[in-house]
């Protein structure tokens, strides 16, 4: 398949899109829920402690 083919989805998405619609998607600003807290035993850190050399 042929990344230059004029029927691609990306063209044909970029044809179909209704700038109108995107316009007032962009302005609606929806709000989205807050991070949720996390537990004791949830909140571990990527690097251990003993491993670091950055400190």
């Amino acid at each position: 398949m042929s990344n230059n083919n004029d029927t691609s989805d990306i063209k044909k998405a970029a044809e179909q899109a209704d700038s109108q619609q995107i316009e007032q998607n962009l302005e609606n600003k929806k709000q989205v829920d807050a991070p949720v807290k996390l537990s004791e035993a949830e909140q571990t850190s990527f690097i251990d402690d003993d491993l670091r050399t950055d400190k």
